[in-house]
C-alpha cells in the first residue's frame, strides 16, 4: 500500500496511457518527412546536433556519410 486509505490513491489500477505517436522526421537534404525516423534513413550528428537524411540522399552522399563530412560539404 503505497497511501492511507481514503487517499487519492485508492482507485484501483492505474489508467492506461495511450501509446504515443510516433515523430515526425524531415530529411535534412531534400525536406522530405515520414513518421518513425524509418529504418532505411540515415541519422548524423552534426555539431551536436541530429540531421536524419532519407534513403535516396543517402545514397546520393553515401561517401561524404562515410568520410565524416558534415552536410554542408555536400
Amino acid at each position: 500500500m503505497t497511501s492511507l486509505p481514503g487517499d487519492s490513491d485508492d482507485s484501483g489500477s492505474a489508467p492506461l496511457n495511450e501509446p504515443a505517436e510516433p515523430p515526425r522526421v524531415v530529411c535534412a537534404g531534400c525536406g522530405t518527412s515520414a513518421e518513425g525516423p524509418p529504418v532505411t534513413w540515415t541519422c548524423s550528428v552534426e555539431n551536436g546536433a541530429r540531421h536524419y537524411f532519407c534513403e535516396a540522399c543517402a545514397r546520393a552522399n553515401l561517401r561524404a556519410i562515410e568520410g565524416r563530412l558534415d552536410s554542408a560539404w555536400w
